[in-house]
């Protein structure tokens, strides 16, 4: 593949919580990144959720020549036409808007666009991946979807238990996503997905981000290219390469505070090893092939290697979450 081909396409990543820097935005931008999905919270509540949103315009401002804010889908577009890196607002838990469903339009307003409605454990919404019970779509829950569906702003089930899952894709009126999860098929963790879930997901509209995340996927750090790409393949033949695009979940340069406070937040004093081992206490080592985001036409390549065409690839890579944020992301009008 020509270089070329890689830097013509619209590419998005569905989902990095880095340690921003302007080192890690020139790595995106070599990387030919036009839009990366970057989670400014996990546990942190409003008034933290407002400081990070402060702490990303002052990045806005020190790096405009690499970065800038996106507000809309037509934002991508600008961001790929002035050769920028777009930055999309996402939240992985539903802690910033705590127990007010005014805080929705809110958050909404300051450019979240993208928001889980649980991370791993139960929540005010929904439940997540690690509980024992999955009691679904609570009554908070569903005024949250629609409501989230009336501003236009996204539902993420990737942490979310299989019930819930398929409840908030039954419920929300527009397609949800899974914006960083792999099927269950290719890896069994508690975070990846059944094919029941898939399919219910491309049947509704919905997209399927694929992690790079060494923990989700066969033979973790040791997973190849050759492997990722093919479970890509399996799961087109699944859900339709329309359905899919890619959601690394690259946390790049994290402190090991950072997986605790990712893991642990505010409600356990103890280390939650997720999948109940101490294996992974630690960040992953990283694949030999996506080390950071200069690594992203390996993906390209790889996928056409394994046959898509470069209609199908440019789709994977980032048009199918372009089309699907053109319309998911626009707030509903009374007729709707």
């Amino acid at each position: 593949m020509s270089r070329a081909l890689h830097n013509d396409m619209i590419v998005i990543d569905g989902l990095q919580y880095s340690n921003w820097s302007r080192e890690i935005f020139e790595q995106l931008h070599e990387g030919g990144v036009t839009m990366v999905h970057a989670t400014i919270v996990y546990h942190e509540q409003i008034r933290e959720t407002l400081m990070r949103i402060s702490e990303w315009n002052r990045q806005f401002e020190l790096h405009g020549d690499l970065i800038m804010p996106v507000r809309s889908s037509d934002d991508i577009r600008r961001a790929k036409a002035e050769g920028k890196v777009g930055i999309m607002f996402g939240a992985q838990n539903c802690s910033p808007i705590e127990d007010d469903i005014g805080m929705v339009e809110v958050m909404r307003n300051l450019n979240l666009m993208i928001m889980q409605l649980t991370y791993n454990n139960q929540s005010l919404l929904a439940c997540g991946c690690y509980e024992a019970i999955d009691s679904g779509v609570t009554r908070f829950g569903r005024q949250v979807i629609k409501e989230m569906n009336r501003v236009g702003m996204v539902i993420d089930m990737s942490h979310s238990a299989e019930r819930s899952t398929l409840e908030a894709i039954e419920i929300s009126e527009r397609p949800i996503v899974i914006s960083h999860a792999n099927p269950l098929s290719f890896h069994d963790a508690k975070r990846n997905k059944s094919d029941t879930v898939l399919k219910a997901l491309a049947e509704s509209g919905g997209l399927l981000g694929f992690s790079a995340y060494p923990f989700h996927l066969k033979n973790g750090p040791d997973c190849t290219l050759d492997e990722y790409c093919d479970m890509i393949a399996r799961t087109a033949d699944l859900m339709g390469v329309d359905r899919l695009g890619i959601g690394t979940d690259l946390c790049q340069n994290q402190p090991l505070s950072i997986l605790e406070w990712m893991r642990n937040g505010r409600w356990s004093k103890s280390m939650d090893y997720g999948e109940g081992s101490k294996a992974n206490a630690d960040w992953p080592r990283p694949l030999s092939w996506f080390r950071d985001s200069r690594d992203f036409p390996n993906l390209t390549n790889g996928l056409l290697a394994r046959g898509f065409s470069q209609q199908d690839t440019a789709k994977i890579m980032g048009q199918n979450w372009l089309t699907f944020l053109d319309t998911a992301l626009q707030p509903q009008t009374a007729a709707q």
